[in-house]
């Protein structure tokens, strides 16, 4: 494969000890058993992961530090900016129903590295595959009110849903022209099935056709605890001709896929799952999406 400046647009790092969704005792999660990180991931692990990727930059977000520490999280990503030069961009979090949220977004923005907000908003009906407490937070005025402020400072929103939500996730995005949205995990499919395949399918087809809807082709592995080119391969393909290679981008989820690959292993199977595409599409997805939207 012709090397290709790469943008990791989707990475954390963390400290143990902030996360106590990692530190207290393991519950099921979306990931399976994840023993293997619970520790420190360091800037430093994370650049000796992506050791001969091509990874020029990265994007880091916000792992759920607990409540009320939502900037503590973004002033440490931005220390650590500061002394090693990695990442270069943050998106923090953000609870958008808080009455004080505007005031949090201001000083989030202050800090140079911040460029957009995650607030999960992801609903199942498998309490297992479950985040927000009910699916249609996006619809409530307060929390509106919240989002109308990301423009205030120029920031994105990461939009974490499932395909049942993702026809409220398209109406969220045509009442908010002027907000750019980035779509996770490329709409988390969880569902193999034709049947779930097919619903996926038309929400991301009513996605698609709003033009500030973007797509992050990361965490793909997340419901199979595998990279797999058979399930990677035909997402990436969908999407991306749904969307376009001007509206998608790579992101690796790392370390949360170290649990079942290394970083080589994943890149490679990423970049062979756009070997169809033509240079300047793969340059697009690998690179320039994500460089013009997190403006790094």
């Amino acid at each position: 494969m012709k090397p290709v400046p790469t943008i990791d647009a989707h990475h954390h790092i963390w400290r143990l000890a902030d996360l106590p969704w990692l530190s207290g005792p393991q519950v099921p999660r979306i990931f399976g058993p994840y023993q293997p990180i619970c520790r420190d991931y360091p800037i430093s692990e994370y650049r000796s992961d992506t050791t001969g990727c091509d990874i020029v930059k990265s994007i880091y977000i916000q792992t759920n530090w607990p409540a009320g520490q939502s900037f503590d999280e973004a002033r440490w990503v931005q220390s650590v900016a500061d002394e090693a030069g990695w990442p270069h961009a943050n998106v923090a979090h953000a609870d958008l129903a808080d009455p004080d949220a505007g005031s949090l977004l201001k000083r989030l923005a202050d800090l140079p590295a911040t460029r957009g907000i995650r607030q999960q908003l992801h609903w199942h009906e498998n309490p297992q595959y479950r985040f927000a407490p009910r699916p249609d937070v996006m619809k409530d005025a307060d929390w509106r009110r919240g989002l109308a402020r990301l423009s205030d400072h120029g920031l994105l929103f990461e939009l974490q849903i499932f395909a049942s939500q993702m026809t409220d996730g398209a109406e969220l995005a045509r009442a908010f022209p002027d907000t750019m949205f980035v779509l996770e995990h490329a709409g988390m499919l969880e569902d193999m099935s034709p049947a779930g395949w097919q619903v996926w399918r038309d929400g991301m087809a009513a996605l698609a056709q709003c033009r500030n809807v973007n797509v992050k082709l990361s965490g793909l592995g997340t419901f199979f605890h595998a990279c797999r080119d058979d399930v990677i391969g035909p997402i990436v393909k969908e999407t991306v001709a749904l969307f376009g290679a001007d509206r998608c981008f790579f992101g690796s989820n790392f370390p949360i896929e170290k649990l079942w690959t290394d970083y080589g292993t994943l890149y490679r199977t990423f970049r062979n799952a756009i070997t169809h595409l033509g240079e300047a599409e793969q340059v697009a997805i690998l690179h320039d999406t994500a460089a013009r939207l997190y403006r790094i």
